[in-house]
């Protein structure tokens, strides 16, 4: 069976498309070294010119006062102008043409200062372009929605089509001069990963239905405090919620309010009581954060649709296509949110400081993180931390590990997708053996830089499960769990994973993720010998 990890890197065919796109053009990718600068460090930029740009002069716009920087052909209309040089030249095999490197290095600056810049380039004959437009991964969105609904992949055009951009938006970057990093809690977390609405209803309430698991099952808050005992006796330390916010859906990841927990799950005391008997018993709560897009239901896009001159307009980009405005994977029912408008940008921010600051929750899982991309994250992250020191916040950024690089500094560290993948083709699926295993995960602690958090996983909730992959093998998943509490990251424990828990069919034959979000098994349904493995591993891992 062909294991299926969301995405638009899903098959090899969008992962060409996705990697030829992105050496097309002017493109920096936020290649800086270092790459997370600390006070008094000068930051070289080194940006590509592919074999379609013509490029005589390449110049970096720059501010150092928080403001957006701007420019036109050398001259900077607000800060300062950086040009940059041609260093040298190298083939690539992907866009069968050759790339010119260019580079210069921006001056050192101390702690607190947050760098803005925004690069371009033009030829005497031609017109400026700046670098990593947002057009530039139209080609792959356009890709990846055309699998998703089981459409043939579209021929490879880095033009975008009608309605696909309003052609306006310029990419700014920016790094934060500071001494932020992962909280020392974190590396000695052990994460239970916990679909709220799918966990316990509570004591004296019975499962709403199990049956449709694209409908409520009836899972709750209240349900989950009951059962803090058990994810402390199992030995995790921190929880991942899924999403708790307002919304339509069984997932929660299209939210409506982003300042109240949803009622059938609870509400606000619900998540009170939940946070404050986790902290009680020595365990952290994240939230699942979506920063990329909402519901459609939500009161600030029903406004900003239906009415031209809404102040919420802005936040949203609304264009000629079919849907008529950007969406999440072109799912009508999730509009993408314009981060690069500053009151979005601003009204996320509270929202996250909100909850770190009135329910002192622990710090946010957050999702597609490579949809608002590091320059976001860099101010979000800056706000977290100077809320509350201690948070620690990690994307899913699913995406080959160049890209994930280019979240250095601007997150505490990511998921990582490569290892869960390597960990489910070897034992689950055999299809690898341990030796390629054990090669990948050397080569990988080496490329990465140190200090960076990457939690590992086995499984999620937008894949099969491990044990399903493996065909109801308990001992391969045993196999895999005691590799998996042995690496540097923190592992990770899907909810249900410890005492067997399944599912049954595939996702790709269920036709969505739904299908591994199976109602949790309690008493005596669960596997109680693996339950007492995964206890032991966990506690070898802790020193407890």
């Amino acid at each position: 069976m062909e294991d299926f990890i969301f995405g638009t890197l899903a098959t090899d065919e969008l992962k060409l498309v996705h990697h030829r796109v992105a050496r097309y053009g002017l493109q920096h990718g936020h290649d800086l070294e270092p790459r997370d600068p600390k006070p008094g460090q000068p930051v070289t930029l080194t940006v590509r010119v592919g074999p379609d740009l013509d490029a005589e002069q390449v110049a970096c716009y720059y501010t150092l006062d928080g403001s957006e920087p701007s420019g036109a052909r050398g001259d900077a209309s607000n800060g300062q102008v950086l040009m940059l040089k041609q260093t040298g030249v190298v083939w690539d095999t992907l866009v069968w043409g050759y790339v010119a490197v260019w580079q210069a290095t921006l001056p050192a600056q101390p702690e607190g200062v947050v760098v803005r810049y925004r690069i371009g380039a033009w030829a005497s004959d031609g017109p400026e372009v700046f670098a990593d437009s947002p057009d530039r991964h139209i080609a792959a969105q356009r890709a990846a929605h055309a699998f998703f609904h089981g459409q043939p992949l579209p021929p490879l055009s880095i033009t975008p089509q009608a309605g696909e951009t309003d052609g306006k938006r310029i990419q700014t970057f920016a790094y934060s001069v500071d001494r932020f990093g992962p909280p020392s809690w974190a590396r000695d977390a052990v994460i239970y990963h916990v679909f709220v609405d799918r966990f316990f209803p509570g004591s004296g309430r019975d499962w709403l239905q199990t049956g449709d698991l694209l409908g409520y099952c009836g899972g709750t808050l209240w349900g989950l405090a009951e059962k803090l005992d058990y994810i402390a006796d199992l030995g995790a330390n921190c929880l991942w919620l899924s999403p708790i916010f307002p919304s339509p859906t069984h997932h929660g990841y299209d939210a409506t309010d982003l300042y109240h927990v949803e009622p059938r799950l609870g509400g606000d005391e619900a998540l009170r009581a939940v946070v404050d008997g986790a902290h009680a018993r020595g365990i952290r709560v994240l939230l699942d954060f979506v920063c990329n897009h909402v519901s459609d239901r939500h009161p600030i896009f029903l406004d900003a649709r239906s009415n031209p001159d809404s102040p919420y307009r802005e936040r949203f980009t609304f264009d000629d296509s079919e849907i008529g405005y950007r969406t999440y994977f072109g799912v009508r029912s999730m509009p993408e949110v314009n981060v690069a408008n500053p009151a979005a940008r601003e009204w996320l921010f509270d929202a996250a400081r909100y909850w770190l600051r009135e329910f002192d929750v622990d710090g946010y899982r957050l999702d597609h993180a490579n949809g608002p991309g590091p320059d976001f994250w860099t101010d979000f992250w800056r706000a977290c931390k100077l809320q509350k020191p201690d948070c620690l916040c990690f994307g899913e950024v699913i995406d080959a590990p160049t890209v994930q690089l280019e979240y250095t500094g601007r997150l505490d560290g990511w998921l990582d997708f490569q290892t869960a993948e390597a960990l489910r083709r070897t034992f689950a699926q055999g299809r690898w053996s341990e030796k390629d295993l054990m090669r990948l995960l050397r080569r990988r602690h080496s490329f990465f830089p140190e200090g960076v958090l990457q939690p590992t996983f086995l499984d999620n909730h937008d894949m099969d499960r491990f044990l399903f992959l493996a065909r109801g093998d308990k001992q391969a998943l045993r196999r895999a769990a005691a590799l998996q509490m042995q690496l540097p990251g923190p592992p990770i424990i899907y909810y249900g994973t410890e005492v067997g828990l399944n599912q049954a069919v595939s996702i790709q034959e269920g036709k969505g993720m739904h299908i591994n979000r199976v109602p949790m098994i309690w008493d005596d349904e669960q596997d109680g010998d693996l339950l007492e493995d995964y206890k032991a591993l966990i506690r070898e891992r802790r020193g407890i």
